[in-house]
């Protein structure tokens, strides 16, 4: 098993574990590797030092943890946001079909009836935002801290 520090194209940064380095490269390749924040599939390898232990080392030779206060203070999560928001990303996420850079028409389509209601998320432009807000359709927008999450809508 190898853990690599990755990151997607809007600088989120997450690890991601893999059976090998090889193994990284295809699932890459495929677009598998997704960011767990905004599901970006654009993701890279960042630097990272390289550290070797054998097996039983770390477990023989660590001294005993100690105590600290700073264990009852909730740890940030995936790219420094609170596990909170995190977990509402994920359940956003796990909930919503992704589209795309279809989304526009998706959405119109949605709201149309001319296509089964059903949460979706995905891109759009400003301007294109802007175009389904001006025709009544109901779309939610990243807030400022969360500019890179996909936009979603439902139907309605």
């Amino acid at each position: 098993m190898i853990i690599f520090e990755l990151a997607c194209a809007h600088g989120h940064r997450f690890e991601g574990w893999f059976a090998s380095g090889e193994e990284f490269v295809r699932q890459q390749e495929q677009s598998l590797v997704a960011c767990p924040v905004c599901d970006d599939a654009h993701v890279e390898r960042l630097p990272s030092a390289r550290v070797s232990v054998s097996k039983g080392a770390a477990r023989d030779n660590a001294p005993p943890a100690e105590p600290s206060e700073e264990r009852d203070t909730p740890a940030p999560a995936a790219a420094g946001l609170p596990s909170e928001v995190v977990a509402k990303l994920r359940e956003i996420v796990r909930n919503t079909e992704n589209v795309g850079r279809r989304f526009p028409e998706e959405a119109r389509k949605i709201h149309y009836q001319e296509a089964p209601a059903r949460a979706i998320r995905g891109q759009a432009s400003r301007d294109e935002a802007k175009a389904l807000t001006d025709e009544g359709i109901d779309i939610h927008h990243g807030t400022a801290s969360t500019e890179h999450l996909p936009t979603s809508a439902r139907g309605g």
